[in-house]
């Protein structure tokens, strides 16, 4: 459960940004929160909206970097540099980050300080009482050209703890040598559409590793089945088939390859899905990084919710998420979205506003920090008279 997270010399944000999921007691008792085994209220719905080039994406990307990070930087070649460009204005500074959030009853805190070189500082930390208390502590040695790493009931071998590679992370590599709490820690996938470079776009490979997705999930294909013939697409099934492919080296590969079936007067008509317009590919490739965060708890980070979708289509995703239903675990969902109308879905604990100054310098903050904003006011109506800021300047 993601309590809050921070970023600060990250491409456009040059300044630390901190960024809370947290809710107060004024926030309304609705399905749009929860709260948690510690007795936090958390929001389920997180919107980043903004202009063009504002730094949305490059907000929520802090956590798909994070994300992959702390899981797979182990698999990373031993010489590979780090993915990471800090603000253009500060480039001899090392980028930072910082992630709060609950797990087994717990409050957690992890904190890294890192460039493309290196990993200068990485650190875990657990709430025990009512201070944070370091887990584990690795900081840079200018003068040993090495690490200097300090654990409490971490459970690592110090002499492998020592030996991690500058470009991996700690917890990755003990996850590899089964130390528990690692193990525990990068169990806890984001689910996301991002990648070093921004939003995945689709492609046939993006839709085929969806399709696999399904092919082993039957809860999963059904449940995207049947919220796409819901959502008046004109499909009356999804069917995925399994097919073998040689390549130019020929080597062979079986894909998955999805058709849409659409019945007219009781006659089915199958057509491969990449036939399909783009709003319901778009769909099949949404719900394959939605359902399984729904199914199993955790966060989805989405850039452009909306994108190629109905801007209709955003009151039915939400309410997945809304829904004890169809979220019996609290997964959260923080997004960016261009269709303003999403205001009127959220309260203003539930937006972030993004905006990049003169010097290229972008700045976040939820939109009840702003002050004056009533409960009652109406969000969409306001913001799009620029009283809120983040608009674009045309």
């Amino acid at each position: 459960m993601l309590k809050s997270f921070a970023v600060r010399n990250f491409q456009s944000f040059h300044e630390q940004v901190q960024i809370s999921l947290e809710l107060s007691k004024h926030t309304p008792d609705d399905n749009r929160a929860f709260e948690t085994p510690l007795g936090t209220k958390l929001t389920k719905v997180l919107a980043v909206i903004g202009p063009n080039a504002s730094g949305k994406t490059t907000l929520i990307k802090s956590l798909a970097f994070l994300d992959w990070f702390i899981r797979q930087s182990f698999q990373a070649k031993v010489d590979a540099p780090i993915p990471l460009i800090s603000h253009f204005g500060a480039t001899n500074e090392a980028s930072e980050f910082e992630i709060e959030f609950e797990m087994d009853g717990k409050d957690w805190r992890y904190r890294l300080v890192a460039n493309e070189s290196r990993v200068y500082s990485e650190h875990l930390y657990c709430k025990l009482t009512r201070a944070f208390s370091y887990v584990f502590a690795r900081d840079w040695n200018p003068a040993s050209l090495s690490y200097d790493i300090k654990q409490n009931q971490f459970g690592f071998l110090q002499k492998e703890a020592e030996r991690v590679r500058e470009n991996a992370s700690l917890l990755s590599t003990a996850a590899q040598y089964q130390v528990p709490l690692a193990m525990k820690i990068c169990s806890m996938q984001v689910f996301t559409n991002m990648h070093v470079m921004g939003r995945h776009h689709i492609d046939d490979w993006q839709i085929f590793g969806a399709s696999a997705l399904y092919s082993a999930n039957d809860h999963l294909r059904f449940a995207m089945t049947k919220l796409l013939k819901s959502w008046d697409l004109g499909l009356s099934d999804i069917r995925i088939e399994r097919q073998t492919v040689t390549h130019a080296n020929g080597d062979k590969e079986d894909i998955f390859v999805p058709f849409g079936v659409h019945k007219v007067n009781d006659v089915e008509h199958s057509i491969m899905l990449k036939q399909e317009s783009s709003g319901t590919q778009a769909a099949y490739l949404l719900l394959s990084r939605l359902l399984p965060v729904l199914t199993s708890g955790g966060v989805a980070v989405i850039d452009e919710l909306e994108a190629d979708l109905h801007p209709h289509i955003l009151v039915p995703i939400l309410d997945l998420f809304y829904s004890p239903a169809t979220n019996p675990h609290n997964a959260q969902i923080i997004f960016t979205c261009h269709s303003i109308e999403v205001l009127s879905l959220l309260h203003k604990a539930q937006v972030v506003l993004v905006e990049k100054d003169e010097n290229c310098q972008s700045n976040a903050w939820r939109l009840d920090e702003v002050k004056g904003i009533r409960a009652d006011d109406n969000l969409y109506a306001k913001y799009m008279g620029g009283s809120y800021g983040a608009i674009p300047q045309l």
